[in-house]
């Protein structure tokens, strides 16, 4: 465990509570939980918080998932297929980001996340499908190669909105609604999580004790956003959608023009 005051335990605590709930919801936990170990811990070396990250996502993530298949029609075969392909892509990504400048990114991804709000609020009907017949074989490969590959290569390359990214592709290529793309994504979530927790802890770079605690609060809040979701329905999910791509444009639009 590091050094840190009770204080600041109880702050990063409650940060990861939020963040699970987030990121089960509609994705993008992480845009609170790596900000906040990176203020709580400014001392620890940037692997380390990354590691530690990775280990306090998975365990909410999984819960999360372990929800929405419980109480939702998921596809879970098809998930974890996606998944695998996410988990290549991103390591496929990680190869190419040391040649790639953020800054040219950035201004790149802000344009794709306004149109992508732009549209959804456009188009009231987007993400309230309801459940039918299972997606056909050529969507189902589209997911696989569009979405896992895709996104996955995104997450491993520059990584910030990866889970609202996956929410949104799996809507439109596989036709769910927003809770079952929410809870297809959590499933695609823990086969990433799992590679590259797998690639820290060989690295060395988890703070295991303080993952341990967080965590705790992470799979708490995480469980309780996959029951809220389930339980207020689609549009609901798409309130929380729109807050957090305009959250996410104006943290990308900060780290723009301070770095």
């Amino acid at each position: 465990m590091p050094d840190i005051s009770l204080t600041m335990l109880v702050v990063l605590c409650v940060a990861a509570a939020a963040a699970g709930w987030i990121d089960a919801v509609v994705g993008g936990g992480g845009l609170l939980l790596l900000p906040a170990l990176l203020l709580g811990l400014p001392h620890i070396p940037a692997a380390h918080i990354l590691g530690t990250n990775k280990a306090v996502a998975l365990v909410g993530t999984s819960g999360a998932a372990v929800t929405y298949v419980r109480r939702a029609p998921v596809e879970v075969g098809t998930a974890v297929r996606i998944g695998l392909m996410a988990l290549a892509g991103s390591m496929t990504g990680a190869f190419f980001a040391a040649g790639i400048s953020s800054e040219v990114l950035r201004p790149v991804i802000m344009v794709v996340l306004l149109a992508v709000a732009a549209f959804v609020m456009l188009r009231p009907a987007f993400g309230r499908a309801q459940a039918g017949e299972p997606a056909g074989r050529a969507r189902v490969v589209s997911a696989i190669v569009l979405v896992g590959g895709g996104i996955g290569f995104y997450d491993g390359l520059f990584g910030p909105g990866t889970g609202t990214f996956l929410v949104l592709a799996l809507t439109a290529v596989l036709h769910l609604d927003l809770v079952r793309a929410s809870a297809t994504a959590k499933i695609v979530n823990v086969c990433t999580n799992v590679g590259a927790l797998a690639m820290f802890a060989y690295q060395g770079t988890v703070l295991w004790q303080l993952a341990g605690v967080m965590a705790v609060f992470n799979l708490a809040g995480g469980m309780f956003g996959a029951r809220m979701a389930l339980r207020k329905g689609s549009e609901f999910v798409r309130g929380v959608l729109l807050v957090v791509v305009f959250s996410l444009v104006a943290k990308l639009a900060f780290d723009q023009f301070t770095a």
